[in-house]
Formats: structure tokens, C-alpha cells, sequence
């Protein structure tokens, strides 16, 4: 840790400078999305590589909503980095030297979750509940319109979840390394915790069983991960206890 305290004005003042940055590079990611955003659009109304989807708009502002809520999404992707690493920086003076290191590397970690999280929902599951649905309204004869609004809203809402939810082996180590949870609490109370993985599996999927198995799988891989991650925290922690008790 550092020597030097800071009084309750500088750490204001360290905020509000990590903040104005942050503000700073989102202003310039939102202008960088512009160039991108047409053709993420043009793209992501594939849902399958079989075919692209005919988009139906039911209001006039309809695109340019879904065209200035895209450039935003991409614009918080790409300041991402820069916000956890404000993060991180605002934060690491008080922590030691090896505990910077450690927490600096849950920054690429966290990313490449969220990203393999987005993936696995876009690629995985998405095609599948599209053709569900088609399926659902052939064999009630309803002859199906797609809104790009409703469209777009729906694969936000079906895919932004798991990134955050794949955010879950990184939230376990950080937990594990305050002290807060330990291995052999996440091994005690797995058949909880595959209970709440089930329940949350039936909330961001169709109600169908196939489509929960296809959430419930990656889940579950994700929290048996988490309990070997938080196992090897866990020995680091002790490890550094003992190393503390001996310099006493």
C-alpha cells in the first residue's frame, strides 16, 4: 500500500478526474460506433447463416431508435476496458503491490467472458429460439411480421445477459480473495445454487425444455469452473496468511 493518505478532497478530486476520462473516451467510442453500426445492424438480422430475416417498421423513429441504441452498445463495449481500468486505478493505492497485479489481470479476463457469453448467445442460443418461434407460429397459423424494434429488443435482452452472467468465475475469484466466500461454501450449497442456475435458465429462455438444457449446460460448466477458481484463490489466500504470520 501506498504511505501516503489521501484526504476524503483528493479522493473526490481522483474520482472526478477518472470519471471526466472515462466521459471523454465515450464521447469519442460513440462517434467511432457510428462507422460500424449499419452493418452490425445488416448483420445481426441473420438469425441464422441460412437467411436474413425480413424487418418490419411499425413507427416512423423505429430505425434510427434501434440505429442510436446500437451505437451506444457499441460504444459501451469499447469503453469497457477503459472503465475497469479507471476502476482499477482509483482503487489500486490501497491495495499491495501483488494485489494490483492480480486485480489488474481480471480486466482481459472479464472481457473475454462477457464476449464468450455474448457469443455463446448469439450463435447458440438465439438461432434456436428464432426457429422455435417460426415453428410455435406455422403450427398456430399466424402469419409473422417482425418489428425491427421488437426484433432488436428481444436479441438485446437474450444476449446481454449472458454476458454478464458469464462474468461469474471472475466474480467467485474476487469473493474468494476479500475473504468473503470460500470453496467449501460453493461446494456445500451446489444443489442451491443449480436450483438458482435452473430458475434463471427458465427466465431468459423460451418455455421449453430443450432451450433451458442448451442455458442450463454452459451455466453449470460456468459454476463448477467458478468452484475450481475460487479452490485455487482460496490456497492463495492461505498462502499469503501464513507468509504474513511469519514476517510478524
Amino acid at each position: 500500500m501506498n504511505d501516503k493518505e489521501m484526504s476524503i478532497y483528493e479522493h473526490l478530486g481522483e474520482l472526478r478526474k477518472r470519471l471526466i476520462i472515462v466521459l471523454v473516451f465515450f464521447a469519442i467510442a460513440m462517434v467511432v460506433s457510428f462507422f460500424f453500426v449499419e452493418p452490425v445492424i445488416v448483420y445481426l438480422q441473420k438469425a441464422s447463416e441460412a437467411k436474413a430475416l425480413t424487418m418490419n417498421a411499425f413507427r416512423l423513429t423505429d430505425p434510427i431508435k434501434i440505429y442510436m441504441q446500437f451505437a451506444f452498445v457499441i460504444a459501451l463495449v469499447l469503453t469497457a476496458p477503459v472503465l475497469l481500468y479507471q476502476i482499477w486505478a482509483f482503487v489500486s493505492p490501497g491495495l499491495y503491490e501483488k494485489e494490483r497485479k492480480v486485480t489488474l489481470s481480471y480486466i482481459p479476463l472479464s472481457l473475454f467472458l462477457f464476449l464468450s457469453g455474448v457469443c455463446f448467445a448469439y450463435f447458440v442460443l438465439f438461432p434456436y429460439v428464432v426457429q422455435f418461434m417460426e415453428s410455435l407460429a406455422s403450427d398456430l397459423g399466424v402469419q409473422q411480421m417482425i418489428g425491427i424494434n421488437e426484433y432488436f429488443s428481444f436479441l438485446l435482452q437474450l444476449v446481454l445477459p449472458f454476458g454478464a452472467v458469464f462474468q461469474l468465475p471472475v466474480i467467485v475469484m474476487f469473493l474468494t480473495r476479500l475473504g468473503l466466500i470460500t470453496p467449501m461454501l460453493l461446494s456445500k450449497g451446489r444443489r442451491y445454487a443449480y436450483l438458482i442456475l435452473l430458475i434463471v435458465a427458465a427466465i431468459i429462455t423460451p418455455p421449453d425444455v430443450i432451450s433451458q438444457l442448451i442455458v442450463m449446460i454452459p451455466l453449470s460448466i460456468l459454476y463448477e469452473i467458478s468452484v475450481w477458481i475460487s479452490k485455487i484463490a482460496y490456497r492463495k489466500v492461505l498462502l499469503a496468511e501464513q507468509q504474513a504470520g511469519q514476517d510478524k
